[in-house]
């Protein structure tokens, strides 16, 4: 892929094999192959809707490691920066399967792998700066400390270029060693971006704030310019300027019929929002867009099944 990239995104992928069974992942006997990663499945999201979109990661030259290159590349994601390292393993997970709307339970098995050597040393400036948008997510920042030292370096690098960075606080509390580091990265983090996307339990956690008001306010007051706090299917709440405008209020969710499958949703309404703010699109218009694309995500057992083209967004009015 050649030209400027409109996002860049550093993260780890993993192949994830998804039950097709309920049941205790023990007793399941078939699982589909798909892939996983919080900023692969937002990098993916951004490529369907025609962004230029760049990866940078490391993998293993094992099977797993070529099936997720393949994977990247057919979405049409840059990847002249992911190292294939033959000396070292990608990570993988399994994902159960639920009936009843449930989180479904997960299973990682990344500890040492490729991505997790990732650091300092990975990063090529040049080609950060080519792009006029950082994704960043709290889990790269988790998976080890040469990661959460390159997490703040590459953030560093973006925001002295002048490019605006969108971070997804993303939490995995057992990536880390405690509770008090994890709220003190993740939220020294999200004070260097310009939009932050927690959760509203994420929120609460890392703010001790309770309101949607609150968790916004705490992020704007250290520095970023618009928080916009994910509430599940009530929808989210924003607040900030954008473009010079001050704005507040919030967004109702999208109803959806079955809940199949909650992981992913997040990355789905954070490309929709992070799309639409590149597109010049009010805030309104962008967390609406996140939401419906964050519902479709809802309702599909893998991470990027629910991800929608350009033509189905435009079919959408979004």
């Amino acid at each position: 892929m050649s030209g400027t990239l409109d996002v860049v995104t550093f993260g780890e992928a993993m192949m994830l094999l998804v039950a097709q069974q309920p049941g205790p992942l023990e007793e399941v006997q078939t699982f589909a192959k798909r892939t996983a990663g919080a900023e692969t499945n937002v990098a993916i999201g951004l490529a369907r809707l025609g962004l230029k979109v760049g990866w940078a990661s490391r993998l293993g030259t094992d099977s797993m490691g070529r099936y997720l290159l393949s994977e990247m590349r057919r979405e049409g994601i840059d990847c002249s920066h992911v190292a294939c390292d033959p000396t070292q393993r990608t990570g993988f997970q399994f994902k159960g399967r639920v009936t009843d709307g449930s989180d479904p339970p997960v299973e990682y098995h990344r500890k040492g792998s490729a991505a997790s050597h990732m650091g300092v040393a990975d990063i090529d400036a040049d080609w950060l700066r080519s792009a006029r948008h950082l994704h960043a997510t709290g889990v790269y920042a988790a998976v080890s400390a040469s990661t959460l030292e390159a997490s703040c370096k590459v953030m560093e690098i973006m925001r002295a270029a002048g490019r605006t960075i969108s971070f997804d606080t993303n939490l995995r509390p057992t990536l880390w060693e405690s509770p008090e580091l994890m709220r003190h990265w993740i939220n020294h983090l999200a004070a260097q971006a310009d939009w932050v996307l927690p959760g509203i339990d994420e929120g609460r956690l890392l703010t001790g704030e309770t309101s949607p008001e609150g968790i916004a306010r705490f992020y704007l007051e250290r520095g970023a310019r618009l928080a916009i706090v994910k509430l599940g299917a009530e929808g989210a709440y924003f607040e900030g300027v954008h473009e010079g405008v001050e704005v507040r209020g919030t967004m109702p969710g999208f109803p959806v019929t079955e809940v199949v499958d909650t992981v992913g949703a997040g990355d789905g309404f954070a490309a929709g929002v992070v799309s639409a703010l590149l597109e010049g699109r009010s805030v309104p218009d962008a967390v609406r867009r996140g939401a419906w694309i964050g519902a479709r995500a809802v309702q599909v057992p893998g991470d990027t099944e629910g991800l929608p083209t350009r033509a189905e967004l435009a079919a959408a009015g979004l």
